[in-house]
């Protein structure tokens, strides 16, 4: 994999522990744009992957989110 790749296939998955939690992919490059955004009711799962294009994702709301470097959980209790 190359630098600007190095993140690529990376994946995310995350619950959703209330309802109107989002998840917004941002862009890779010189400069960062919001590129989409997700809504999710409780209960409700996404799973998204890290490519070329998507360098960092914002949650916002209650979650619980599983990385390959653990798990988190956002959002106030």
């Amino acid at each position: 994999m190359t630098e600007n790749t190095a993140a690529a296939g990376e994946y995310i998955v995350v619950k959703a522990l209330e309802n109107g939690v989002t998840v917004t992919g941002v862009t890779r490059g010189a400069e960062n744009k919001f590129l989409h955004t997700e809504k999710l009711e409780e209960g409700e799962v996404w799973l998204a992957q890290f490519t070329e294009h998507i360098s960092a994702m914002k949650i916002r709301g209650r979650a619980k989110l599983l990385t390959s470097h653990g798990e988190i959980e956002s959002g106030k209790a």
